[in-house]
């Protein structure tokens, strides 16, 4: 392995005032505060706060939303959860994969949450 001559290193930053206002505003930007995403989404009017954007109750999203979940094949009697953090489906289909598929799809196009937050279980 060839060794490190960090006495060119150092001569280039000595030499070069670009490098060190580069580095400089690296370290900066490290360092300036940032907004998490769930602050963002209830700032903005977002899922974050009780009422969604449209200004209807959670509530109310959650038994439309079953009602359509319902209409999907195989998928039988639902309840929807929905929150600012994620939905919780449960349906009397829940036990087949084709459907929690189909299921995770709707919710995801109906509230824009990522499949990684919506839960699919079978009802008992």
């Amino acid at each position: 392995m060839k060794a490190v001559d960090f006495s060119k290193l150092g001569a280039l930053f000595r030499s070069s005032r670009y490098l060190w206002l580069v580095l400089a505003l690296g370290l900066l930007l490290l360092l300036l505060p940032r907004q998490s995403p769930a602050a963002e989404r209830t700032e903005s009017g977002g899922r974050g706060d009780a009422m969604t954007a449209s200004g209807i109750p959670l509530e109310t999203e959650s038994a439309r939303l079953a009602a359509l979940l319902g209409e999907i094949e195989g998928v039988g009697e639902t309840r929807c959860l929905l929150s600012a953090a994620g939905a919780v489906v449960v349906c009397s289909g829940g036990a087949d994969a084709a459907v929690r598929y189909r299921v995770t799809e709707a919710v995801t196009a109906y509230t824009g949450l990522g499949s990684d937050r919506i839960t699919v279980m079978k009802m008992k």
